[in-house]
């Protein structure tokens, strides 16, 4: 854990409700924590959030799943079917800055929990609603998790080989683009309400990040009417930009501009493809990619990942090793940036997480909290938050509004 003082960090003071699930809301959420936010994580009884059962494997009890991004809260049990359990939850949304859900949209609306509602409560509430394809549009009321939304939003369309099947990207990442757009926009919401001191309502779609995240690929249809194609790890438009087979291992290469086509012919001692007229640019090479690829291929064949490491790093040559995860938390730079972090936990005894990637200055974020067990928070929450007495919660445990 990072030594910092709680007192240091740039959401200290701010409190979020976070009534998400799965990975989206959770990973916003947890950015806001990992910032200082006091992040409230209310889950169903029995079973919470459903990434709790999502394995294996499992390690102490809890999944692998679900450790990944709900640390830095505090996890309370409430049952949204009982009315008292309903209004425990109006009653955290009254002294939270953030509220954060990803239901269907109008099941709030149901529960006496939409925006609206809230609003009267506390005008000053930031509530940020994550869905399938928005609050609005023909799809309004489908369902959707991040694979079908890869899907629909054309990321599946441009992943995968040339000449295979459209595939998903193998982590959920239109999931995780959405918990970082979420917990930007929360931020700035929050900074907008310093000069208004309202709060205001966010709705923040799977479909539309996805479509945003698209990038230049989007921007070649949209401008010049390109359609997209698959291309495996090639670039549509600049070569050689791919991963080659070594010896042992793949690796990744980027020549990216003529500078470094020029270092890397001469690296490779094909000096006479800077004169041929098919490779002489990147548009040439791009058009001759067929002819080039393969002769770059052979001779990536002839050494060892990481004899052609230590010369495309001395080049100056933008490269990389393909590593699988072994490769990947052994490596000296991920473990000099601290991004294996060690946190105490309950039932596992010492939890490895990701750390946290933003590396700031005077406010770095902290990991004060393990991902928490279920309901582990609910009598803390409500003493320490709603200043609730215990006869107070034990009646709310006879009711089965809270575990």
């Amino acid at each position: 854990m990072n030594d910092t003082s709680a007192n240091e960090l740039s959401l200290t003071g701010y409190r979020v409700l976070d009534l998400s699930r799965i990975l989206a809301g959770p990973y916003c959420t947890m950015i806001l924590g990992d910032q200082g936010a006091e992040v409230i994580k209310v889950e169903r009884p029995d079973t919470g959030d459903d990434t709790r059962t999502w394995g294996p494997p499992f390690s102490g009890g809890e999944s692998a799943y679900y450790l990944c991004c709900n640390r830095n809260k505090k996890s309370v049990v409430i049952d949204l079917k009982q009315p008292a359990g309903l209004e425990l939850v109006r009653e955290l949304a009254k002294v939270s800055d953030v509220l954060v859900e990803n239901f269907t949209p109008g099941l709030t609306k149901r529960f006496g929990l939409d925006y609206e509602t809230l609003h009267e409560l506390n005008p000053r509430l930031v509530y940020a609603s994550i869905t399938a394809y928005g609050q609005d549009g023909p799809y309004r009321d489908r369902p959707g998790y991040d694979m079908v939304l890869s899907a629909v939003g054309g990321l599946m369309w441009i992943t995968g080989e040339r000449d295979g099947n459209p595939c998903k990207v193998g982590v959920a990442i239109t999931d995780v683009l959405t918990g970082v757009y979420a917990s930007s926009a929360i931020t700035s919401a929050l900074l907008w309400r310093e000069r208004s001191g309202r709060g205001q309502f966010l709705d923040i779609s799977l479909l539309d990040v996805q479509v945003s995240g698209l990038a230049n690929i989007a921007s070649n249809y949209l401008v010049a009417g390109k359609e997209a194609q698959r291309w495996g790890t090639a670039h549509e438009s600049i070569v050689p930009y791919q991963v080659f087979n070594t010896m042992d291992r793949p690796i990744a290469i980027a020549v990216a501009n003529q500078k470094l086509w020029v270092n890397f012919c001469k690296l490779v001692g094909k000096e006479d493809w800077l004169n041929d007229p098919r490779f002489e640019s990147n548009p040439k090479r791009v058009e001759n990619r067929e002819t080039l690829l393969p002769l770059v291929a052979a001779l990536f064949a002839q050494k060892t990942c990481d004899e052609w490491m230590e010369l495309l790093v001395g080049a100056a040559i933008p490269c990389g090793p393909v590593n699988n995860m072994q490769h990947l938390f052994g490596d000296p730079q991920v473990r000099h940036r601290g991004m294996i972090a060690e946190v105490p936990h309950p039932t596992i005894g010492t939890l490895r997480l990701t750390g946290i990637p933003i590396k700031a200055s005077e406010t770095p974020g902290t990991i004060r909290l393990h991902p928490p067990l279920l309901g582990e928070h609910t009598a803390e929450v409500l003493a320490g938050v709603l200043d609730y007495s215990s006869d107070q919660i034990e009646e709310l445990k006879a009711k089965g509004a809270v575990t």
